[in-house]
């Protein structure tokens, strides 16, 4: 009788939950905390203490609020730049 091989099971990579700010450039110092019961994601610096929320959803991961906090950053800061293009001394 052959003996069965092993079934060897993959792990899924799992995603990292701590960035770097954005606004500080500190590494490891951003931590994201998800609360599926209120169905919201929660981001916090530890160094300068910026945080942002934003609402989830049951697949929303750690990385997709990081990725959403960025782009709301950005988004302020391209926002605040066009006031300054209006300016005619």
């Amino acid at each position: 009788r052959k003996s069965s091989k092993k079934v060897e099971v993959k792990k899924a990579p799992k995603v990292s939950s701590v960035f770097t700010c954005p606004f500080c450039n500190h590494s490891k110092a951003v931590e994201c905390r998800l609360d599926k019961i209120a169905m919201n994601g929660r981001i916090t610096c530890r160094i300068c203490a910026a945080t942002w929320q934003m609402q989830i959803n049951s697949l929303t991961e750690p990385i997709d609020v990081y990725h959403c906090w960025i782009d709301e950053a950005e988004k302020v800061n391209e926002d605040a730049g066009d006031e300054d293009d209006d300016y005619d001394p």
